[in-house]
């Protein structure tokens, strides 16, 4: 049997080489796992939430006051496929947008595996 050449991990910027698409570390971090996650029964929960709590709860409009629409359901402590805090209510916070776009991009910035 012919064994095949290690290739880079497809995570931005990992690099790492691997047998399979994605490395062991960021294996959980695959497009299709994530899609799984947000089927039916999030967008259920997730809007339920909304409806409970319509504002963006932020830190910068907590801070400020600002009301703006929330339109996310947002991970105070991101889950990283741990399912347990993934449903856990207490772990939400609805947001706009746009915050929880820069929330994000701030969070993932030390998450490349680099």
């Amino acid at each position: 049997m012919v064994k095949q050449p290690m290739k880079p991990c497809a995570f931005p910027l990992c690099g790492k080489l691997t047998n399979k698409l994605y490395c062991d570390v960021h294996e959980n971090h695959r497009p299709e796992k994530k899609a799984s996650l947000y089927g039916w029964k999030w967008r259920k929960r997730r809007e339920a939430f909304l409806i409970r709590h319509p504002l963006c709860e932020c830190k910068d409009c907590q801070r400020t006051g600002e009301k703006l629409i929330a339109t996310v359901v947002d991970h105070k402590t991101p889950h990283k496929g741990n399912m347990e805090l993934f449903w856990d209510e207490s772990n939400w916070q609805a947001m706009t947008a746009e915050h929880h776009n820069k929330k994000t991009a701030k969070e993932d910035m030390g998450n490349w595996g680099i």
